[in-house]
């Protein structure tokens, strides 16, 4: 058996309570628990770890109308008209961390990579009409043949599903119990927060985590700073900068991250170098100039210098190029925001920091319970 990681063992418990001692080879026969395997291999990593759950989600709804249309070791799916687009990507936002899932893994995403994984299979996990937009669990990865018999592994991938998702819920609240006990402790002990918050700042750290993160680092270290504006030089106001969050962290839906009053400051959070995903946040607010905070350790000259020469690939007109340069109002790197922490440190608010992770993450993960 190849892959072998901690959550395997949890697979395998699951496969011995159903199967016994057929366990060991159902799951070798079978490419959907081999990719059940590989896609839960984060599960004990941490809240600080990658989370995507959408190919998981396209498969456990899939298969749970399956189970729950009453196709769960019967001989008539074949003759089922399928279930409909919206009812299972309703469903899929109804599950845990699924509140802002897109169509894409129900209409290609899971077939791909699932194709990625078994080039020479020839099967595909999801079965679709677009005409009718009706969509099939493809029975025949269900359908296990060992020694003769055939085992139907639907019950065990809804509940293989089920346990991966508790096990990284979990994992957020170990995490939401860290921020409340740093809180607790962070007169006693500044350098663990400080380690913690820059623990955050990693290139491999989950993205939604790295943007909550940079909020909390921006939001405190602006929020310490003063401007004085009004419509007239008599009557000055005096105001703090204000960092706001005007979205659900790392969602595909063409919004901007963080606006600053009163300064209308935009912020784009990006873990990418991609100069493309510059160009679209560019081009979303007709030009307006972004500030981009990114997952990289390159400094902004470099990456400003690769939005440039991409610009120039792809344009070929100078006044086009600087426009897309003009817009780009600052470049916020890894290594400033561990600086905007040190100074943070000086001025005693680093539970400000913790504080406002700890809010984001529970509005972000849903852990309110």
């Amino acid at each position: 058996m190849t892959n072998n990681h901690q959550f395997t063992q949890v697979i395998f418990e699951m496969l011995n309570k159903y199967f016994d001692k057929n366990a060991e080879d159902i799951f070798q026969n079978s490419p959907l628990l081999q990719y059940l395997n590989i896609k839960t291999k984060s599960a004990n990593k941490g809240s600080k770890s990658r989370l995507s759950v959408g190919n998981h989600y396209a498969l456990y709804v899939l298969v749970e109308d399956y189970i729950n249309k009453g196709f769960y070791n019967q001989k008539n799916y074949e003759d089922y008209e399928g279930a409909r687009f919206s009812d299972l990507f309703r469903r899929q936002r109804e599950l845990p961390f699924g509140e802002k899932l897109q169509n894409h893994a129900l209409n290609h995403r899971l077939n791909m990579e699932f194709t990625k994984y078994f080039p020479t299979l020839g099967q595909k996990p999801i079965l679709r009409d677009l005409e009718t937009s009706r969509y099939w669990i493809n029975e025949n990865l269900l359908i296990i043949k060992v020694a003769k018999v055939n085992y139907n592994i639907a019950i065990v991938i809804k509940e293989i599903i089920d346990a991966y998702v508790n096990a990284r819920q979990q994992s957020f609240r170990d995490f939401m119990s860290y921020c409340d006990e740093l809180l607790e402790i962070e007169n006693k002990d500044n350098n663990e927060a400080v380690n913690f918050i820059k623990s955050l700042l990693r290139p491999n750290v989950d993205a939604r985590v790295f943007e909550i993160t940079s909020y909390g680092i921006l939001k405190t270290f602006y929020g310490e700073q003063k401007i004085f504006w009004d419509y007239s030089l008599e009557e000055l106001t005096e105001d703090n900068l204000i960092l706001y969050k005007t979205g659900r962290t790392n969602a595909n839906d063409g919004g901007i991250d963080f606006v600053m009053k009163p300064l209308s400051r935009f912020f784009q959070v990006t873990e990418t170098i991609d100069v493309n995903k510059y160009f679209l946040d560019i081009d979303k607010v007709q030009k307006y100039p972004i500030t981009f905070v990114v997952k990289s350790n390159e400094t902004p000259e470099k990456i400003k210098e690769k939005i440039q020469e991409e610009a120039k690939l792809k344009y070929k007109v100078k006044a086009i190029v600087n426009h897309y340069l003009n817009s780009v109002e600052e470049i916020i790197n890894l290594p400033m925001l561990h600086e905007y922490i040190d100074i943070i440190i000086e001025q005693g608010k680093i539970s400000d920091i913790i504080k406002e992770i700890a809010i984001q993450s529970q509005l972000e993960f849903n852990l309110n319970s």
